[in-house]
């Protein structure tokens, strides 16, 4: 797996490996395709089953996942990530094959990210440090509650379910989120793989394992 940073090395190999990793993560995103799971409308029965679930969840705010990642842009890549989160405190590690490790941390006001150059950059909004550091566009805080199978609070949201009355597809803030598998044995069920799109832009997850504090 490749991680996203090309800019840590020198510039020919830089090239090389940027049209490698692309070659590779189209590959990769294109095996990853979403494979058309049942979607469902809404009925009753469904949106009080995610109310339960969301209710469920909303107290379990220190977890770690941990995932294969993808993401699609200007110097997307893949990679090992392991995702810890303690209220809105974070740290969003994501490890290629070559070695390097991009680091993402902060909290509600701070982001500091690491493995682009050799200083530490630090700004306000994880997002836009990534977007204007990577060239890539990571919806950050509302992945946060998509990877959990939860909708963004106060943002208007559409619902499909699938046949067990999990979601299948979330519509939010201009981005589709599909959810091709879950952890279904837990409970309440988690999600496995999840599959983030909005244009060009696409943030796929492969979640291996989670846990709570």
């Amino acid at each position: 797996m490749r991680i996203f940073p090309m800019s840590v090395l020198t510039q020919p190999t830089a090239r090389t490996l940027r049209l490698l990793l692309s070659m590779t993560l189209i590959a990769a995103l294109a095996a990853c395709a979403p494979m058309r799971v049942k979607q469902n409308a809404p009925t009753s029965e469904a949106l009080a089953a995610q109310d339960a679930r969301e209710a469920a969840l909303a107290g379990k705010s220190r977890w770690t996942l941990e995932a294969r990642i993808a993401v699609s842009g200007e110097n997307g890549g893949s990679g090992d990530l392991v995702w810890r989160q303690d209220g809105d405190t974070y740290s969003f590690s994501v490890r290629g094959a070559n070695g390097k490790t991009l680091r993402l941390s902060g909290d509600a006001g701070r982001a500091v990210l690491e493995g682009v150059d050799a200083q530490p950059e630090v700004g306000s909004d994880p997002q836009v440090l990534l977007r204007e550091r990577l060239g890539t566009d990571v919806p950050f805080a509302a992945l946060r509650r998509w990877a959990l199978g939860l909708r963004v609070d106060g943002e208007p949201a559409q619902l499909q379910f699938d046949d067990r009355q999990l979601p299948a597809q979330l519509v939010q803030n201009g981005w589709t989120v599909e959810y091709l598998d879950w952890f279904a044995d837990r409970n309440p069920a988690l999600p496995k793989k999840v599959f983030a799109t909005r244009g060009k832009d696409k943030v796929k997850l492969i979640i291996q394992s989670w846990s709570f504090d």
